[in-house]
């Protein structure tokens, strides 16, 4: 499978960013909690070397929360902040303030030698596509100040969001890196839905999907679709049609709205919390 997935946009958006770096002094990367090593852009990583880092594991409500906290001492470990986060429900962000301080420390002591003092520190709000900026930002301001959506590529451009006296805060549109050589990253990406769905094969997505859990996790299929591990990876997905009742004309299974929903049930949550990234 095919999952390289960087149009135009994000080129631009790369540019914005690599120029404004210069005037950034901390770096907030927002991965998805359910793919912490996958959603790791290395071109972000590139970006804030010499910056002060923190790493969000956003949408941290719908992974397991064993495999969370591992990745946490692992971002930890490389030195960098981390905090686990569930933006849309705001649980988290009592933390977020504490490791915002904590990766300023030095930069507000520098700056205190020098004589500047009550300067907002400014930070870059980076991510892939989907990974919660937006939803991650207006939580923490307490207040709309960004637009959200469900799909990539909702922000196209910069944005500045004054935090109160002490920060300032960039937004920046979701972007890939240009190719993704492994494809167990480009797979879990667009599993999660980083990508513009058209452009892959969603069927061949789904059915590995679908094996790799009946053989890891097999309860969840059977309690949700009625899938047994008896069944073939195509099997299972006109299985799953004939449970929720999507079937066409003649009662054969519609495996397009089947593939729909299971994307649908596992971006959302409804097949429990899992966590594709295993530390």
């Amino acid at each position: 499978m095919n999952f390289n997935y960087f149009p135009g946009h994000m080129m631009k958006a790369k540019r914005m960013m690599e120029e404004n770096i210069k005037i950034i002094d901390l770096m907030i990367e927002l991965l998805d909690a359910r793919a912490p090593r996958s959603s790791e852009n290395p071109e972000i990583e590139k970006l804030c070397e010499g910056k002060g880092r923190l790493v969000v594991l956003n949408k941290a409500d719908l992974a397991d929360e064993k495999e969370t906290a591992k990745w946490l001492e692992y971002f930890r470990s490389r030195g960098a902040e981390a905090v686990a986060l569930d933006s849309r429900g705001r649980k988290g962000m009592r933390d977020v303030d504490t490791a915002v301080k904590n990766a300023c420390r030095e930069k507000i002591e520098k700056n205190r030698k020098k004589g500047i003092v009550n300067r907002p520190m400014r930070a870059m709000v980076a991510g892939i596509p989907n990974v919660g900026k937006s939803t991650f930002i207006n939580s923490y301001a307490g207040r709309a100040v960004t637009k959200t959506g469900n799909k990539p590529g909702v922000t196209r451009g910069k944005q500045w969001i004054r935090m109160g006296k002490n920060l300032e805060l960039l937004d920046t549109p979701g972007i890939l890196w240009p190719k993704i050589d492994d494809e167990e990253t480009g797979y879990h990406l667009a599993l999660l839905g980083t990508m513009n769905d058209l452009v892959i094969d969603r069927e061949e997505m789904v059915m590995k999907f679908l094996s790799e859990t009946m053989d890891k996790e097999p309860e969840i299929l059977y309690n949700i679709y009625g899938l047994t591990g008896e069944m073939g990876p195509f099997e299972m997905l006109c299985e799953a049609a004939r449970h929720r009742n999507a079937l066409k004309k003649g009662g054969e299974p519609d495996t397009d709205k089947a593939v729909s929903f299971i994307l649908d049930d596992l971006r959302n949550g409804k097949l429990g919390r899992i966590t594709l990234d295993i530390i």
